[in-house]
């Protein structure tokens, strides 16, 4: 049990370390010693936990992103109407992006330059938190609370619009936006997805 329990630890100790680096440098700037010794351990104990740098970035993504809390999260909409729903989502992300801005940032202007394989693990974890939002609006539409459409473009255009005002608003223009603003922006976005901007 003790074992087990010091494997856990060495592995979120690396988890970590690399969230850390990478947010600081960048996962170019970044070598596995680096993160080993961030970690307090070997750079052989971290290839026997990961295997690769690629690896140790995927599980970053899978555990320090928006990704983890949205399927935390799918279970408690169930008793929430659309709005209040898609509203929690939205606050939800965006308050991800807030604390995870200087990761999101540097990766933003790191992608074009990403070797193959690590472009292929960032896509494959949008993907997942696409699909993964996807599911509860199949789940809405089998109930039939919305209409017939693209799951994957109605969660792609909701969280494409929260990203692009975090990316705008935090990044660009260097701002912070406010609890206030969040939430009257979020409010907005919802009931544009929700109703459409076309007059009844």
């Amino acid at each position: 049990m003790a074992r087990r329990k010091r494997k856990t630890d060495t592995r979120k100790s690396l988890l970590e370390a690399t969230l850390r680096l990478i947010s600081e440098k960048g996962y170019l700037g970044t070598t596995t010693r680096e993160i080993a010794r961030e970690a307090g351990v070997t750079e052989i104990t971290l290839f026997r936990h990961f295997g690769s740098k690629e690896r140790l970035f995927e599980e970053v993504l899978q555990n320090y992103t928006f990704l983890p809390r949205l399927k935390e999260l799918l279970p408690s909409l169930e008793d929430k109407s659309l709005e209040d729903a898609l509203f929690t989502v939205g606050i939800k992300f965006l308050e991800t992006l807030k604390e995870r801005k200087s990761l999101v940032k540097i990766m933003l202007t790191e992608i074009n330059i990403y070797p193959e394989k690590v472009k292929e693990v960032y896509k494959r974890f949008v993907d997942e938190m696409i699909k993964t939002l996807g599911g509860y609006f199949r789940k809405l539409q089998n109930k039939g609370i919305v209409r017939a459409f693209n799951a994957e473009f109605g969660s792609r255009a909701f969280l494409g619009m929260v990203f692009s005002y975090f990316q705008a608003e935090e990044i660009v223009k260097g701002r912070n936006i406010t609890k206030k603003e969040a939430a009257k922006i979020i409010k907005g976005f919802v009931e544009i997805l929700v109703n459409g901007i076309k007059s009844q």
